[in-house]
């Protein structure tokens, strides 16, 4: 029997500081960027700017595409390996 210990996959993981930030950053980002959309379009809609909507609907989607792009960035900062 051998008594060798397999080497230890040393890979860098997510920190719970980490996962976080991203949370907490992709939250407020996300509220201010949607939430002025909203704002403005819903102004420009109620005063019969109909260019308004334009900025009143993608105003959630934007929103969280950018939680989605700030998670994307932290996963390229991961190198990659065997699971």
């Amino acid at each position: 029997m051998s008594t060798a210990v397999p080497a230890a996959y040393s890979a860098r993981m997510v920190t719970r500081a980490e996962i976080l930030i991203l949370g907490l950053t992709a939250g407020v980002v996300g509220s201010l960027v949607g939430g002025l959309m909203l704002g403005v379009g819903l102004g420009l809609a109620v005063n019969g700017a109909h260019i308004g909507w334009l900025l009143v609907l993608p105003a959630a989607p934007v929103a969280g595409l950018i939680g989605y792009m700030l998670a994307r960035k932290l996963a390229k900062q991961l190198p990659e390996g065997p699971l």
